[in-house]
């Protein structure tokens, strides 16, 4: 049988490791003999690498609103010219960023509502959703002492606007805890993957079925009863550390209508 289309995100706040993190899971897929598309959001495209650079460095009065229409622009044509046809041809679609990003940045710390957001966002893709997603957690604080660059706009944010961030993302994970699978992100590079790894395994080769025959089926958007239109107004406190959530044998699907190199020890 053909294979189908895998897609994957890793989310989290800045500092978590993403991009390192990838750059194995590609390794891991590449060994297995996968064609693997690495991309990221903003930036995943040349009109993506200029909306980046506009909401990560752009003017400082930019408005919430007007961030949130640029990310949903890029996400649009990023689906369109990258995502859609990879999946389409088989590929493992590894993305540093997505939907969630969005409703944890904008829908929650930007107070925009996460139902609006979450609307905007599946109007955007079309109803693609990744089958599986990597949420990297990590205290705000500790991201920051990772930081080895000067920080952009996001990153120069309170501590509060992190502390939303990353409380959002954890109720989202709590919502669709089949989907997105929370990881400890305080540990060392190998320590982390070693948790990826173990899910990638379950996943693609512990299941009923290979990652060859996984066959499409939908994954709900997030419940919408559950998401607020507001932000909290005083979030608990997250735990330090998040339990795996990976121990569900759901199978990789190619969901909807269509539905960097490793640099820094730690990455974004």
């Amino acid at each position: 049988m053909a294979a189908r289309g895998v897609f994957i995100t890793f989310e989290g706040g800045d500092g978590s490791g993403k991009s390192t993190q990838i750059q194995s899971v590609r390794d891991w897929f590449e060994s297995r003999g996968r064609e693997v598309i690495v991309t990221r959001e903003p930036g995943g495209t040349e009109l993506g690498t200029e909306i980046r650079r506009l909401v990560q460095n752009g003017p400082e009065d930019v408005d919430a609103r007007t961030e949130a229409l640029l990310y949903a622009a890029d996400r649009a044509y990023h689906v369109a010219t990258v995502i859609a046809p990879a999946l389409e041809r088989g590929a493992v679609v590894l993305g540093d960023r997505y939907i969630d990003s969005s409703l944890a940045y904008q829908g929650a710390a930007r107070s925009l509502g996460v139902d609006e957001i979450a609307s905007l966002s599946a109007w955007a893709t079309r109803g693609l959703y990744p089958s599986l997603t990597f949420l990297l957690d990590l205290p705000p604080e500790v991201g920051a002492r990772r930081r080895t660059d000067a920080p952009d706009r996001m990153e120069r944010e309170s501590m509060d606007f992190h502390e939303r961030v990353r409380h959002e993302y954890l109720r989202l994970a709590d919502a669709e805890p089949d989907r997105i699978v929370v990881i400890d992100a305080v540990g060392t590079v190998d320590e982390v993957f070693s948790e990826i790894r173990g899910v990638l395994v379950e996943r693609f080769e512990g299941g009923s079925v290979t990652i060859d025959e996984a066959h499409d089926a939908p994954v709900p958007a997030p419940d919408a009863s559950a998401s607020s239109s507001e932000a909290p107004e005083a979030p608990e406190k997250p735990r330090e550390k998040s339990a795996n959530k990976g121990s569900s044998r759901k199978p990789a699907t190619m969901v909807g209508a269509l539905g960097e190199s490793q640099g820094a020890l730690w990455d974004e």
